[in-house]
Order: C-alpha cells, then sequence, then structure tokens
C-alpha cells in the first residue's frame, strides 16, 4: 500500500464517483479503478458499493476513511515541519466572519512586514469556520467568541457593540412582530445573540430572512424591508447619512467578542506565527489609543 493509494481512495470516496477522482488527479481513469481494486484485493474487503450513480461507501470503507484521512493529515502535518523556513513564506489560509471591521488593518500591518506569504481569506459563518480550523482546511480564523473547544486555540481581537439596525427613528420590541427580521444562516455568532435576546423577552419574530452577505442586508434594511442586529462598527456610516436608525439593545446581549482561532496540536509555522504576533500588536496599538472595545 502507498500513499499515493490513500490519496486516490480518499478523492473517490469524496468524489463518490472513479471518473470525478480521475479529473480532480489529474490520472486515467483505468488507472484510478486499479488502484482501488488493488486496494480492496489488499485489505480483503469490499471499499465501495458500485451502483448506476457512483459508488459509496461499505462500512469498512468509511473505516478505512477515518484512517486514510489521519495519516494523510499527518504527512501534510510533517511536511510543513520540515519544510518551514525562518523567513514566512508559503500561502495562509485564513478565514473570517463577514464583519470584523479591524481585519482590513490586521492584513494590510501583515502583508507590509512578510509580503513573502499568500494570503487566502476565505468568508463564512461562525460555526463554518470553527469546523474548517478542526478538520485543518484553514490555519485559523477571526470568528465571534468565545469558543469553547478542546481542540482550539483562542486569542481576543476585539470586543464589538451589536446594535439593532432599523429604517425608522423610533423602534419598540412590538415591532418584531411586524417587521421581517434580516440574519445571516444559522451558525452566525449574531443570530445567536439575537434568538437568546428574543427567547428571554418571549418574543417571536414575525418572519426570518436569511442572507449570505452584510451589504445586502443593510440595503434591504436602508428601503424598509425590515430589521437587522448587526456590530456597530459596520453601519455607522449608513447611521451618519440617516439612512438608517441604530438602537441599543440590553448589554447582556450586545456585547459580542472576535476572537482568532487555530488547533492546539497543530504545528506553528513562522507564517501563522507572525500572525499571532501581527493581531497582538494591533491589539496592544488599539489599547494604547483608546479605541473603545
Amino acid at each position: 500500500m502507498e500513499l499515493r493509494d490513500l490519496q486516490i481512495f480518499q478523492c473517490v470516496a469524496k468524489k463518490g464517483s472513479i471518473s470525478k477522482a480521475a479529473v480532480e488527479l489529474n490520472y486515467v481513469q483505468s488507472n484510478v479503478t486499479a488502484r482501488i481494486k488493488q486496494l480492496e484485493q489488499e485489505l480483503r474487503t469490499p471499499l465501495f458499493n458500485r451502483h448506476k450513480r457512483g459508488m459509496s461507501l461499505t462500512s469498512e470503507g468509511r473505516k478505512m476513511l477515518e484512517y486514510a484521512s489521519k495519516i494523510l493529515l499527518d504527512l501534510q502535518e510533517l511536511k510543513r515541519v520540515f519544510l518551514d523556513s525562518e523567513t514566512p513564506t508559503g500561502i495562509l489560509n485564513i478565514g473570517t466572519v463577514e464583519t470584523v471591521s479591524s481585519l482590513p488593518k490586521i492584513l494590510a500591518s501583515y502583508h507590509k512586514q512578510f509580503s513573502n506569504v499568500d494570503l487566502s481569506i476565505q468568508a463564512g459563518l461562525t460555526e463554518d469556520l470553527v469546523k474548517d480550523v478542526i478538520e485543518f482546511r484553514l490555519d485559523g480564523a477571526f470568528v465571534t467568541g468565545p469558543i469553547k473547544h478542546p481542540q482550539i486555540q483562542q486569542y481576543d481581537v476585539c470586543f464589538e457593540e451589536l446594535v439593532l439596525v432599523t429604517r425608522n427613528q423610533t423602534f419598540n420590541l412590538e415591532e418584531f412582530s411586524i417587521e421581517p427580521f434580516l440574519v445571516f444562516s444559522q451558525g452566525c455568532g449574531y443570530r445567536s445573540k439575537l434568538e437568546q435576546w428574543l427567547k428571554e423577552e418571549e418574543i417571536m419574530p414575525k418572519r426570518i430572512m436569511e442572507f449570505s452577505v452584510l451589504e445586502t442586508i443593510l440595503s434591504s434594511v436602508a428601503l424598509g424591508l425590515g430589521i437587522t442586529l448587526v456590530p456597530r462598527s459596520v453601519v455607522k456610516h449608513l447611521a451618519v447619512d440617516e439612512k438608517v436608525y441604530l438602537h441599543k439593545i440590553p448589554e447582556k446581549h450586545s456585547i459580542i467578542s472576535t476572537v482568532f482561532i487555530h488547533r492546539k496540536d497543530t504545528y506553528i509555522t513562522n507564517s501563522l506565527q507572525s500572525f499571532l504576533q501581527t493581531i497582538a500588536a494591533y491589539e496592544v496599538n488599539r489599547s494604547h489609543s483608546g479605541q473603545d472595545k
């Protein structure tokens, strides 16, 4: 059994098709088929169910995928440890929720100091980003905290105030039963705060409308489609122009933290270590400048 066999097996398992795996790996289809058959013969058990729609894992195949994935992840970690140079280089895969107002300054500062590192930024919801970090798809991520997970190490980045955003200058809780609420999908930290607050107030919103882009949510509120809950920092420019109005909510629900996370057991490359130092420097500068957290 070779590492290449495990890579082929993992790809077929994920794609559910020999032909799709062959395209992904840039292999001849017959070669992929032969490798899978050879692996099954070596292990003396079928790893896939073959059917018209493609291939699905048998119970033994699912067990094999767990082992194969772990071995291949360990191999990636091994390469990172031995190929890591003193000068930060390579690719740093970073995830972020969409509303981290401090992100541009952190990225600009990092790029200025370590221009040899290629930053790859992926936007998403907190729940999805935490999963991507745990499963090694991301080196780290800016998410809504705190995160309570045994495999996660987290660092404070900033604290922000959540505000209710409406088109009308005045607002009362009864309007929740009239106005649609515009939110991100489940897994968003701001939505979780909102749901906790409404549950405490024993209020049921008229309708929940889900969006995937912050700008669409804010534009929709400005046009009178509904109301939303977001950090003050990302919407204050609209409030200045009186396109929307901001309303305070109870403090126990309004303060939200942004943290940077990575796996506790991951090897900290020079690129990631430098990124952590950049975040720490930003936090120090933020404190010294007297900015509100």
